[in-house]
């Protein structure tokens, strides 16, 4: 999946430090990320080498390599790409859409979402604060569920409708206020399906950067009637496939990607590890 970088590791927490020249930066604007093309993979500029910058802030560090993001610049030989997920290297990937995230984020919440004042960087965390009212602002999460529903040897996949996406995905959709995970999981499958279910079986989460979103991922069993009714404004295609006749034309990064491939497997009912 896209976080998986092994052998290298993401470190996260908040570093209040000045950016070297030889840091890594994550030049992050409306046009896509500052890259160049390296080989059949990506090459990002060091902090170093970017003209006309903003101020550089922290962003995380992988293995003792370390981000900085900053919201203008450019570098001779560098342009913004918008689509550089399926390159490598793979830390290199994660990086870019990590630093993408946190720079909307940034970028979206420059004055407070109550008295329209400026904001202001924290001093002991990664948050925004107000300098007029003290509201403060952390980095958005998205929870969402991703729900592979099965019947016996079969698996419910579908296609959305309107999006430029147009492979195979699973039923998934996001938590609404006061609702567990348990229940946005059946809630969203019998408004996209109209299908009831029965025993829910958590698998694993996955932080989808991509959405500021984190996925949790649910086998589900059918209860009653296999017959799909569409919500057609969000699904273009419900269809059951058996195990063996599974397609492969799914997201091979993602969490939905990873639980399909189980379920071919017939790994969809084995504990993790």
């Amino acid at each position: 999946m896209l976080q998986d970088i092994a052998p290298h590791v993401y470190h996260n927490p908040m570093e209040f430090r000045q950016p070297r020249q030889e840091d890594l930066a994550l030049v992050c604007t409306k046009e896509g990320i500052l890259l160049r093309r390296e080989g059949n993979g990506w090459m990002l500029p060091q902090v170093g080498q970017v003209q006309g910058a903003e101020a550089f802030i922290y962003g995380f560090s992988i293995d003792e390599t370390a981000y900085f993001l900053t919201f203008s610049g450019e570098v001779p030989g560098f342009s913004f790409v918008r689509d550089y997920r399926g390159g490598a290297p793979k830390e290199l990937v994660y990086a870019c859409a990590v630093g993408q995230s946190l720079a909307r984020w940034y970028q979206g919440n420059r004055f407070c979402g109550c008295c329209a004042a400026p904001m202001e960087h924290s001093q002991k965390e990664r948050a925004l604060v107000c300098t007029k009212c003290h509201n403060t602002v952390y980095p958005r999460i998205n929870p969402a569920v991703i729900v592979a529903v099965r019947d016996g040897e079969r698996l419910l996949l579908t296609k959305y409708a309107g999006r430029a996406f147009t492979r195979y995905a699973l039923v998934a959709g996001y938590s609404e206020i006061g609702e567990t995970v348990e229940e946005t999981v059946r809630r969203e499958v019998m408004e996209e399906t109209g299908l009831r279910l029965g025993t829910l079986h958590f698998y694993k989460s996955q932080p989808w950067v991509i959405t500021d979103s984190l996925l949790m991922g649910f086998y589900a069993d059918l209860d009653g009637s296999d017959q799909v009714r569409l919500q057609e404004d969000e699904l273009a295609e419900g269809t059951w496939f058996r195990r063996e006749e599974l397609p492969d034309d799914f997201s091979g990064d993602s969490l939905t990607g990873e639980m399909i491939t189980r379920f071919k497997q017939g790994m969809d009912h084995l504990p993790l590890g």
